[in-house]
């Protein structure tokens, strides 16, 4: 975990799911586990009811990656007598004995193994399987990831609660830097007026369809929508190859943006001056820019499929990511009307408001309550 939490993925879900636990928590004991190279930079998670543990011979663990993840780490484990052991990362030590809470965050490479470098892995065939069967309790990300949790898994909907990810607040005390718009568009060189996407750049955030939708979008109306970039921030991912000559074969290729990699305070800055969000992802087990935006009063165009529209609810445009004039028409909407984006805006604050990482915390302290109930002492419980 990092001190600013600026982490993507599991390691972004950790960190705020443990600060907010740890503030609503006061009574029972945690255990929290750091790799080695933690030491000396856990001092902002520590209070009464917690202790830190650093798990031994961590160095070693990529000479013997079993013994280490399954022998050792439950060997130590066990040590500390938990009552609940909380794997935040689909996976848990197959070896140990306890009751376990098992996060599941995404399954894209069941769904669809083709949008990844390779074939299954250890990790896919047989890790995960088995600690999804062996958990107490599974806590799904999205009422749609718990649907494929049961369809691939065959686990049985009761050993599943489903706790919406949260959105970080984006003010407050000891907040990082805000840059305002003259300076954002300063330092990447956009105009007044984007769409803006980020993500990584890879087949399944749907690039493609979204970059023909924009070029089709200004072939039929430029005159109406000629202010308007399509602004692209993220990683390279795989295979996107082809996503940068569809950039280059379209006619408007000069006002389609890619910003590469932008640091969290950017991205924040990126995402709340754009006049929208656009992100027609094929499969997400979350989609938290969704929520991002939306916090921000981003009017947000995304897909209906997967958790995308748990997620959007009523505040957000939705289109079928297979069908580019679907994409074009939802954007020509959203442009052409600033009733329509003040609406979409307004939706969206509200919606966003479901997603806290205050409910996250209360309701993931409530699965550890149930999985070790009857139990009226301190309960130690591992991060």
């Amino acid at each position: 975990m990092n001190s600013n939490g600026e982490v993507a993925g599991v390691g972004h879900y950790t960190y705020f799911l443990v600060k907010n636990i740890l503030k609503t928590d006061k009574h029972n004991e945690y255990y929290l586990y750091f790799d080695y190279k933690m030491a000396g930079k856990t001092k902002e998670f520590e209070q009464k009811n917690v202790r830190i543990k650093f798990f031994p011979f961590s160095q070693y663990k990529r000479y013997l990656p079993f013994t280490y993840s399954h022998m050792l780490i439950s060997a130590v484990l066990m040590k500390s007598k938990l009552d609940v052991f909380h794997a935040p990362a689909y996976a848990c030590p197959l070896t140990y004995p306890g009751k376990i809470v098992l996060t599941v965050h995404d399954l894209a490479i069941y769904r669809h193994p083709s949008w990844f470098p390779s074939g299954q892995s250890f990790s896919t065939k047989i890790l995960v399987p088995k600690s999804i069967k062996k958990a107490s309790r599974i806590i799904s990300v999205s009422q749609a990831t718990k649907r494929d949790i049961i369809q691939l898994f065959k686990i049985s909907p009761n050993k599943i609660s489903v706790v919406h990810e949260g959105v970080v607040p984006q003010k407050g005390p000891g907040k990082t830097k805000s840059f305002s718009k003259a300076e954002i568009q300063k330092k990447y060189k956009i105009t007044d007026k984007y769409l803006f996407f980020v993500g990584t750049i890879e087949p399944r955030k749907n690039l493609i369809a979204l970059i023909k939708a924009y070029n089709a979008l200004m072939l039929k109306d430029y005159k109406k929508f000629k202010d308007y970039d399509l602004v692209i921030a993220g990683l390279k991912g795989w295979k996107y190859e082809e996503i940068f000559r569809t950039i280059k074969d379209q006619k408007f290729n000069y006002k389609i943006r890619f910003l590469n990699y932008v640091s969290q305070e950017h991205k924040v800055a990126l995402m709340k001056n754009a006049t929208c969000f656009v992100f027609p992802t094929l499969y997400e087990g979350f989609g938290l820019p969704i929520a991002e935006a939306m916090s921000m009063g981003v009017p947000v165009i995304t897909s209906k499929v997967s958790s995308m529209p748990e997620v959007a609810g009523d505040a957000a445009v939705l289109v079928d990511p297979n069908k580019v004039t679907d994409i074009q028409n939802a954007i020509a909407k959203v442009l052409g009307s600033k009733r329509q984006r003040d609406k979409m805006s307004k939706a969206g604050l509200i919606q966003a408001k479901k997603f806290t990482w205050t409910k996250v915390a209360k309701e993931t302290i409530d699965v550890y309550k149930e999985v070790g109930r009857k139990k009226e002492s301190k309960k130690k419980v591992k991060k």
